[in-house]
């Protein structure tokens, strides 16, 4: 269910890519700052490596989307009072069955609330230890961080590509303007006005790929740190309304 949601997500973001690029060269007047946002101007367009780091950009943007609206859900989470939040209750290995199973059908779902949670009840059920639990909680709170930090693999992999294909879209231009240099006559009153027009497209798509990889970057660390600010809430969150009313009648009695 996560990665349909996820391909979802990719999908559209090919599909509104297009559908900008289509936008973008039927509204835009042909001007400068056309040629420095798609690479019109050369032999290849449409077919440019400036449209092509758009369509990355939306793909980019699709995979901090889906971070996004992972992190919303397991914000609402911390509010669906899963657990006990007076001051009062206390809870014993027998008391924990009802919320065993009312979280064994959400652990599917992308949110660690519930998977927290559902392991450190299994942990108390088995070994009726509190210090076992809280042992488990703070050891599945670090595996879920680094989770987290993985699961942004790919969004680190495109702030990388983008920059690349700039790069490449560089070396490409430099290239095809001294081809071009070196096979017209230099008597050619318009020498110079096409290979400077090739070369200035070709370090637009450095300087455009430069943009975009930062705007990627200031968001994704806007999101991820909004994701582990929710984890951190989600620990504390367990320590307070479970950890902390645990009672173990057992060790009760023996003392």
């Amino acid at each position: 269910m996560t990665e349909t949601k996820r391909l979802h997500y990719f999908a559209s973001a090919l599909g509104l890519s297009f559908v900008f690029l289509f936008l973008a060269w039927a509204l835009l007047p042909q001007s400068q700052l056309f040629t420095i946002l798609f690479g019109q101007g050369t032999d290849s367009y449409p077919f440019t490596m400036h449209n092509l780091m758009w369509i990355v950009l939306f793909v980019g943007f699709a995979e901090l989307l889906y971070r996004f609206h992972v992190t919303i859900n397991n914000q609402k989470q911390l509010a669906s009072h899963l657990l006990p939040e007076d001051d009062h209750t206390i809870l014993t290995a027998k008391d924990l069955g009802p919320y065993y199973q009312k979280l064994k059908a959400q652990a599917h779902l992308p949110m660690f609330l519930p998977k927290l949670v559902l392991r450190v009840v299994t942990q108390f059920q088995t070994s009726k230890s509190v210090e076992q639990a809280q042992n488990l909680l703070n050891a599945s709170l670090e595996l879920v961080q680094h989770e987290i930090d993985l699961k942004y693999s790919m969004a680190r992999y495109i702030m990388w590509l983008i920059p690349t294909l700039g790069f490449i879209g560089t070396v490409l231009g430099i290239s095809a303007a001294l081809v071009h240099a070196g096979s017209v006559s230099p008597q050619d009153e318009n020498l110079l006005t096409e290979v400077t027009l090739q070369l200035g497209v070709a370090f637009h798509t450095t300087l455009l790929a430069l943009f975009m990889s930062g705007v990627l970057m200031f968001i994704l660390h806007v999101i991820q740190s909004m994701e582990e600010r929710v984890l951190n809430q989600a620990g504390q969150y367990c320590l307070d309304n479970l950890i902390n009313r645990l009672y173990n009648e057992k060790e009760h009695d023996a003392g």
